[in-house]
């Protein structure tokens, strides 16, 4: 058995459930995430649909008038694939076993009243023309073509439910030309900034020496750079957003990016000076905000001899100091 592994029925039933099991699987119904007694109902029921018992070339579809409602398709599966499921289980050939089906487009709902309520006795289900006419070739010579002409044309159910993303990823240009890309965000979008906007304006001749990412962690680094400052290890997980390098000053910039949290406090900066006691650079610490109404969430939580900088606002810095402007503050 390929798809049940277990199971009571005779081999003339099992047989017939297999092969419709592999039907849908050749279509692209999504089978990975099913447990093996939803495959076997989901296979049922689409055999009751279809009015298949012994030979595929027995499917019939709306063409031949068969529509059946979820009761009629309960009774079908009872009477013919030796089962013995309740009539009051009807909600459940909606909910379940006929779900992924419709919604491929393999089986119609309401194909003689389309516009019926969910709880309409006249709502019924029967095989798409397309789909009927291949089923009928299954075991045959024309099964394969068939198939490949069928499938030609449509997006498959397992691709649409995969819903794979085209991230629209952020360019970010570095002082020396090289271009970045970014997973999108306002943090990312803010990150843009500070190297774009904020470093040519009050860190001219920085070299950028890492850069942080929501989707990758380490999206840059400048590891020799590093190294030659004597900076911390940079798997520490205490790591500032963006870190950049001004050679002629010796000016290490520590910067963060705050969306969500993340400013440098009094705790942070003790944390960060404490983490780069044996750096050779004279570090400068950096909040970065992408407008003021952010900055005044904040505010009260930012560290004395730090500096902040609005991006809505590129050209001003917020000196949080109270005896010089932009520069390291050495130990007195």
């Amino acid at each position: 058995m390929k798809y049940l592994t277990k199971s009571t029925k005779s081999t003339q039933v099992l047989n017939l459930i297999e092969q419709a099991i592999d039907i849908l699987v050749a279509v692209d119904i999504p089978t990975d995430n099913q447990t093996q007694r939803s495959l076997e109902r989901m296979a049922m029921a689409f055999l009751a649909v279809a009015g298949v018992t012994k030979q595929w070339q027995e499917a019939q579809g709306f063409e031949e008038g068969r529509i059946l409602k979820t009761r009629e398709i309960i009774t079908f599966i009872n009477a013919n694939f030796e089962e013995h499921i309740s009539s009051g289980s009807y909600d459940d050939i909606r909910r379940k076993d006929l779900k992924l089906l419709v919604l491929a487009g393999l089986i119609w709902n309401s194909a003689n009243n389309p516009n019926a309520a969910t709880n309409d006795p006249t709502r019924g289900y029967t095989l798409e023309t397309g789909f009927k006419n291949l089923v009928r070739t299954y075991g045959t010579a024309h099964w394969k073509s068939g198939l490949s002409e069928f499938l030609k044309n449509r997006t498959s159910l397992k691709v649409q439910l995969a819903r794979k993303r085209v991230i629209k990823t952020v360019p970010v240009t570095l002082l020396d030309g090289k271009t970045l890309r970014f997973s999108p965000g306002p943090h990312n979008e803010l990150q843009k900034l500070i190297i774009e906007e904020f470093l040519p304006r009050f860190g001219k001749g920085c070299q950028v020496l890492y850069i942080g990412d929501t989707a990758n962690k380490i999206l840059y680094i400048d590891q020799s750079w590093l190294d030659s400052l004597n900076f911390f290890e940079l798997a520490h997980d205490k790591l500032p957003d963006i870190i950049a390098y001004q050679p002629q000053k010796n000016w290490l910039y520590l910067i963060e990016a705050v969306h969500s949290g993340g400013v440098i406090s009094e705790v942070r900066m003790l944390e960060l000076k404490q983490l780069t006691q044996t750096c050779k650079a004279e570090i400068i610490f950096v909040t970065a905000f992408l407008n003021r109404t952010e900055f005044r969430k904040w505010s009260a939580e930012i560290a004395w001899e730090t500096e902040v900088w609005i991006a809505s606002t590129p050209d001003h810095l917020i000196h949080f100091n109270g005896g010089k402007f932009l520069g390291p503050y050495r130990n007195q």
